[in-house]
């Protein structure tokens, strides 16, 4: 999945399906489902996600608020 460094905001792309599941998200640690990681970007970071038509969106985050985010999953 794609991800985007731009102004030094990370994005973070998200596909979904036409059911709404998400198939695809970018930055996503490898222990953690597409839908799980977005769950948790969408409690922590919901302000920064920004929907997209075709059945797409994306966070924009600081590379920090996304390493953060992947650390406390591996505790």
């Amino acid at each position: 999945m794609e991800m985007t460094v731009q102004n030094g905001q990370v994005m973070i792309h998200v596909r979904f399906a036409p059911d709404g599941m998400v198939t695809e998200i970018g930055e996503r640690p490898p222990a953690e489902s597409p839908q799980a990681w977005f769950n948790r970007l969408s409690e922590k970071a919901g302000t920064s996600y920004q929907p997209l038509s075709g059945g797409r969106g994306l966070f924009r985050l600081t590379r920090d608020e996304v390493d953060a985010l992947k650390a406390a999953n591996a505790n």
